[in-house]
């Protein structure tokens, strides 16, 4: 069957924000708490306590962002919730208040909408949480309740608090606080494309689905894309697998994952050695062992061939999020392996999204550090920031980046070299991980304009005939075109 995915997201740079800790807003306006005693904003955050970020906020920083050609953001969830992070969902039809309610989200969307940035917001529909009215009439009513098969109950009575009785119902991963839907149940099938339905009329521009490979009632999917893009063609939809995703990506369900593949072997060929360990553990990427170029084109190469080409390009690539340890952490605060990371992350094919904070040099560990407060000015780190400013405004200015043909021309080593051509538009993109400068020479008779303009970073090439000379100095990159 052809496969069609949305054009914008070919060309999109995301900014993934965590409403909480991104901006709060300036302005007065009404606000559920007006004296909330809210963690210090530049305290490590922790796993329970409210920075006070609202959407108010973002609004306010739309200029920056803009700033950075920015033209997509994605959200983790913004409906109410009873936890910072608001994946135990209350109300899929009530963004939390405290982030300013459905008022402050209209005026936000309407406001990035004016310059042109979609916004993606987080579906988690495999599960709730307590607190949602369903589960919370189960817990009052027991058996008698209307909504008793909305949710896998096991057992009589329920223990939702306490861990010295059975829960006696399918919380996901064991968690009592997130109570798993029943989806073979066709009313909460129907209830979940409602919402999804909901909020595209509203306004949104896709969805980003969390956990979707624990939905395994049949056609699920399918039905939810239907409906999707029945509503909005271009919508985006876009699934949280760390794995190989081909089972979701065959153009019936999902227009791209987040690339995970794609993170672990950049993070492993960029930082090498400098991984931290403990900064990775227990996550589904693989950063360790350090790769060579030869180990890291190979990997490179297996991904491209993975998916086809169309969802190659609506893949949402990403070097960390809410869920991962930060790379400047895992890098020991090597400035240059995010900077090497970086270059890859936004010359290859699919949507690069930056995770807030990563382009001033935001640190933090596994979660909850990685979710810290947004940083003041005085704290940014003006080199890497320089860094993403400089590769998104060369991706917006060059399609062959973002819709380009990707072919590796040398991979040895420390030095990794490929090509994005498009038409007659060809860059050459090189990456040397090592501590020594690099020279190489490898034939480009594929190239026909022979580039040699160094338009990023530090690097030299020259020609001869069809051979390119290339010098990189150590842990440096650029792009010559």
């Amino acid at each position: 069957m052809p496969i069609h995915t949305p054009d914008w997201v070919k060309h999109a740079v995301f900014y993934q924000i965590f409403p909480d800790r991104f901006a709060k807003s300036k302005q007065p306006h009404k606000r559920l708490l007006n004296d909330a005693k809210w963690e210090d904003w530049d305290a490590c955050p922790t796993l329970q306590g409210y920075k006070g970020g609202d959407l108010w906020g973002i609004l306010e920083q739309l200029d920056y962002i803009q700033s950075l050609e920015i033209n997509a953001i994605y959200f983790t969830p913004i409906f109410q919730s009873a936890c910072n992070h608001r994946y135990h969902t209350h109300d899929y039809y009530q963004v939390d208040p405290l982030l300013g309610g459905n008022e402050a989200f209209k005026e936000l969307l309407d406001a990035a909408h004016q310059r042109t940035i979609k916004i993606v917001l987080d579906g988690v529909f495999n599960h709730a949480s307590r607190g949602i009215f369903f589960f919370h009439d189960i817990l009052e009513n027991g058996p008698h309740s209307p909504w008793v098969d909305w949710f896998k109950i096991e057992g009589w009575p329920l223990a939702p608090y306490t861990g010295n009785a059975p829960a006696n119902y399918v919380g996901w991963a064991g968690i009592r606080s997130l109570p798993v839907f029943n989806h073979d149940n066709p009313e909460v099938r129907e209830y979940i494309m409602e919402i999804a339905e909901y909020w595209l009329k509203f306004g949104i521009d896709g969805w980003r689905l969390d956990v979707p490979f624990e939905i395994k009632t049949p056609g699920f999917w399918q039905e939810f894309r239907e409906r999707v893009k029945a509503i909005n063609p271009d919508a985006y939809i876009v699934g949280e697998v760390w794995t190989d995703s081909r089972e979701w990506l065959d153009g019936s369900q999902f227009d791209g994952v987040m690339n995970y593949l794609f993170t672990g072997p950049t993070i492993a060929f960029t930082a090498g050695d400098r991984v931290d360990l403990q900064q990775v553990e227990g996550r589904a990427y693989e950063t360790y062992p350090p790769l060579f170029a030869a180990e890291y084109a190979g990997k490179i190469e297996d991904l491209l061939k993975l998916y086809p080409w169309e969802i190659q390009l609506t893949q949402l690539n990403l070097l960390a999020s809410h869920d991962t340890a930060r790379l400047i952490t895992i890098a020991d605060g090597d400035i240059a392996s995010m900077e090497l990371a970086t270059l890859l992350l936004l010359t290859f094919p699919g949507a690069p999204s930056i995770y807030y904070g990563d382009e001033v040099g935001l640190p933090g560990g596994l979660d909850p550090d990685s979710r810290r407060g947004f940083p003041l000015e005085a704290n940014w780190n003006l080199e890497i920031l320089e860094t993403h400013k400089q590769l998104i405004s060369l991706r917006h200015q060059y399609p062959a980046l973002r819709i380009g043909n990707y072919q590796v021309l040398y991979a040895e080593r420390t030095l990794y070299v490929f090509a994005r051509t498009l038409g007659n538009e060809e860059l050459i993109i090189a990456v040397n991980v090592g501590n020594e400068s690099v020279t190489a020479s490898f034939d480009c008779i594929q190239l026909q304009n022979q580039p040699q303009k160094l338009m990023y970073g530090r690097g030299e090439i020259k020609w001869n005939a069809k051979d390119a000379y290339l010098n990189i100095p150590a842990r440096s990159g650029c792009i010559l075109g």
